[in-house]
């Protein structure tokens, strides 16, 4: 599968810079290639689609941060470490998407999560995740906390 077949779409971020009403910020990526391979990669050792649990969510950049900063964001296999799905995002947008879904969770005690990620394939939803944590990389694979949605007394 290649990071061209996918696109992402964000939704629920602009109020945090109008100071409006808090809504859970949701991810959308769309999926434009071969379906049985996205699902493949979806499906656990038991058969089953994974869950929310069992899959990660991270952005790794590809240079500086900064105004332009590129980035991939990848869904991974939390159990085996693969991965799922890449593709290529403007990072600052992202990193907008990021605290918004911190602010969310402070403002709203989000116990479902803090965002939502749904995964289509042609427009029909695969798979939808309520997620708590959106890991940050450097273009060296460092983590950056301080960028990074981690959930509180959560140890990494």
């Amino acid at each position: 599968m290649r990071r061209e077949h996918f696109t992402l779409d964000v939704e629920n971020v602009d109020w945090v810079e109008t100071d409006g009403e808090p809504r859970k910020p949701s991810v959308t990526i769309d999926f434009d290639g071969q379906a049985t391979d996205l699902r493949e990669r979806l499906t656990g050792p038991d058969d089953e689609l994974l869950d929310g649990a069992e899959t990660d969510v991270a952005l790794r950049l590809q240079g500086s941060l900064g105004s332009g900063a590129e980035g991939v964001v990848s869904v991974t296999d939390r159990l085996t470490g693969d991965f799922i799905l890449e593709l290529n995002v403007d990072a600052d947008d992202v990193l907008r998407f990021i605290r918004a879904a911190r602010d969310y969770g402070e403002d709203a005690n989000a116990d479902d999560g803090r965002y939502e990620v749904t995964i289509r394939v042609d427009g029909e939803e695969l798979v939808s995740y309520e997620k708590g944590t959106f890991l940050v990389y450097d273009d060296e694979g460092s983590l950056l906390r301080q960028h990074s949605l981690i959930p509180g007394g959560v140890e990494l």
